[in-house]
């Protein structure tokens, strides 16, 4: 699919390259910026912003790696920024759990394990957060995650170890259930 989405753009059928990009990765990348940001309407602008970054720099797309690669470091770039706008106009950004309940409630039965798995994830640090998510979630292999962050494996590797670590320390400490 993404030879598809590169030779429309390049042969001038923007329109359809645009549509394939969006259709082809809206969902994951939804998904992917929501686990950091938990906020519907944030998530819908920073997709947004994520789609119309694309498009733009799709002339300067070279291969050099995976087009969901180049995606997901534009959405992670483009989350960060706006957890870093949001940092600024706030001393603390509270963790709300609603959202939490709110996005696991669409689920068959609201999994409390995962409500609890998403609480002790948002506690780390963004870059431990998003190694696990890509891992985790994502099931990106390490070589995948270290083109979308720009990091070594070996390094990713150490992250996605401690991460896991805190997260089963704080599931740990969490007895009820």
């Amino acid at each position: 699919m993404d030879d598809s989405i590169i030779e429309h753009f390049r042969h001038g059928d923007e329109d359809k390259a645009f549509r394939l990009l969006i259709s082809t990765y809206q969902e994951r990348l939804y998904h992917h910026i929501r686990r950091m940001v938990r906020s519907h309407d944030d998530t819908d602008d920073i997709l947004q912003n994520t789609f119309i970054k694309a498009f733009k720099g799709m002339g300067r797309f070279r291969g050099e790696s995976r087009l969901y690669s180049w995606l997901y470091r534009i959405a992670t770039n483009e989350t960060y920024t706006f957890l870093e706008k949001r940092k600024r106009t706030q001393d603390t950004i509270p963790f709300d759990t609603s959202e939490v309940d709110r996005a696991e409630n669409d689920g068959p039965d609201g999994d409390e394990i995962m409500k609890r798995l998403l609480l002790a994830v948002s506690l780390l640090p963004e870059k431990q957060q998003l190694v696990f998510q890509l891992k985790y979630f994502e099931e990106l292999k390490y070589e995948e995650i270290s083109e979308v962050t720009g990091t070594s494996v070996g390094a990713l590797k150490s992250s996605y170890h401690i991460a896991v670590k805190k997260i089963e320390k704080s599931l740990q400490a969490d007895r009820t259930f």
